[in-house]
C-alpha cells in the first residue's frame, strides 16, 4: 500500500487554521469562570478560619493565576476575544497588575515565536541557549552570566527575575518612553504591596499576594523554560529552519493530566501552540487529536525525574545533536553526528 505524500510545512500550518477560530460564548465563559475561581481562591486565602485552609487558598490562587495568565497570553496572540473592547481593556489591566505589560510582552514574546530553535537569533523573550563551542570560547564572566540566567534558583525566583526585573525594571530603564507601562506596573505593584500590609496586615499580604505570585511565577517560568529545553529538543541550523520544524522539534507536549491542564490553560500542548498561536487554548487538544502529524510530539512531564533532567541540560552540542551538561562541553566529540529524523524529513520545507 502506497504511503501518503508527506505534508509540506505550509500545508501542515494550513491544516491548523480551522482550529484558529473561537466560540465567543465559550471564550467569555472561560474568562468569567477563571476570574470567579481566582476570586474564590483569594477569599479562601484571606478569610478561611483555619490557617491550613488559608495555605490551601494561597496555593489554589497561584494555580489559577497561571490559568489567568494564559488567557492574557492568548489575548495578546489574538486568539481570545480579539474584537472585544472590554476584553482588550480587561487584559491590559491584568497585564499591569501581574507584571506582564502588553507592550513589552508582545515585543519579546512575538520575537520568541519567530526565533524558537534558532541558535544565532537574539535571545530576547526567551532563555539564551549556547552551543558547546560558544561556551568554550566565552570568558569566565560570560559563562557566569549564562549560568546565572539558566540556574534553577533563577527559575524558582521567576517572580523577581523574569517578571519584576526582566519584564518591568529593565525595559523601563532602557526605554521609558516606549515601555512606560512597565514602570507603571512596578509602581502599581509596589503600591498594592504597601496598601495590603498597611490596611490588612502582613499575613494577608503574604498569603493572598506575595506567596501566590512567587509560586505561580516559579511554575510559570519553569514551564516556559522546560518546554524548549528537554532531552529530545532539536535546534536547527539556520539553513534548515522552518516555522513548523521549530514548533514540532523544539517545543514539547507536557503530559500533566486534566486537572493541571485546566490550571495551566493547555499550555502543555506547546508544539501545537507554536505551530499556530492563534488557536484558542481550549481548542489545542482538539487540533492535536485531529491532525496525525501532531500526535507524536516530544513528551515531557512534571515528574521530579523529568524536572531534574531538564534542569541538568545546559548547552546544545551540534555534533551530538542534543543538549548536554556543562561538563560535557570539554569532552571530545567521539559519538557520531545524530541521525534522528526531525520534522524537515516528513515535512518537506515548502
Amino acid at each position: 500500500m502506497d504511503r501518503a505524500a508527506p505534508l509540506s510545512s505550509k500545508e501542515l500550518i494550513a491544516r491548523t487554521r480551522p482550529f484558529a477560530t473561537q466560540d465567543v460564548a465559550r471564550s467569555g465563559w472561560n474568562v468569567v469562570a477563571t476570574y470567579a475561581a481566582l476570586a474564590a481562591a483569594v477569599t479562601l486565602a484571606v478569610a478561611a478560619p483555619w490557617w491550613p485552609l488559608k495555605v490551601v487558598g494561597a496555593v489554589l490562587e497561584a494555580l489559577v493565576l497561571i490559568r489567568a495568565f494564559i488567557l492574557f497570553h492568548d489575548a495578546m496572540h489574538g486568539a481570545l476575544l480579539p474584537t472585544s473592547k472590554w476584553a482588550k481593556v480587561l487584559f491590559h489591566v491584568q497585564g499591569i497588575l501581574t507584571l506582564t505589560p502588553a507592550r513589552i510582552w508582545n515585543d519579546t514574546h512575538n520575537h520568541h515565536h519567530a526565533n524558537t530553535a534558532r541558535i544565532a537569533a537574539d535571545s530576547a523573550g526567551t532563555f539564551v541557549t549556547w552551543t558547546t563551542e560558544q561556551w568554550r570560547q566565552a570568558s569566565g564572566w560570560q559563562r557566569l552570566g549564562y549560568r546565572v540566567e539558566r540556574h534553577p534558583v533563577t527559575i524558582l525566583l521567576g517572580y523577581f527575575t523574569a517578571f519584576l526585573y526582566s519584564l518591568c525594571l529593565v525595559p523601563f530603564v532602557k526605554d521609558p518612553k516606549r515601555y512606560w507601562t512597565s514602570g507603571l506596573a512596578l509602581f502599581v505593584h509596589l503600591a498594592l504591596s504597601v496598601a495590603l500590609c498597611v490596611f490588612f496586615g502582613p499575613a494577608v499580604y503574604l498569603l493572598a499576594f506575595l506567596v501566590p505570585l512567587v509560586l505561580a511565577y516559579a511554575l510559570g517560568t519553569y514551564l516556559f523554560y522546560s518546554q524548549h529545553n528537554f532531552d529530545q529538543v532539536n535546534l536547527l541550523p539556520e539553513s534548515d529552519w522552518t516555522h513548523a520544524d521549530a514548533a514540532l522539534e523544539a517545543s514539547s507536549y507536557l503530559r500533566c493530566g486534566k486537572v493541571m491542564a485546566w490550571f495551566t490553560g493547555n499550555i502543555g500542548y506547546h508544539h501545537v501552540h507554536h505551530l499556530n498561536p492563534r488557536i484558542p487554548f481550549y481548542r489545542l487538544p482538539e487540533a492535536m487529536a485531529a491532525i496525525p502529524e501532531l500526535q507524536a510530539p516530544h513528551v515531557t512531564t512534571l515528574s521530579p525525574r523529568d524536572i531534574l533532567g531538564c534542569l541538568r541540560l545546559n548547552l546544545w552540542d551540534p555534533a551530538l545533536g542534543r543538549m548536554v551538561r556543562y561538563r560535557d562541553a570539554w569532552r571530545p566529540a567521539i559519538a557520531p553526528v545524530a541521525t534522528r529524523e526531525h520534522v524537515s524529513g516528513p515535512l518537506a520545507s515548502a
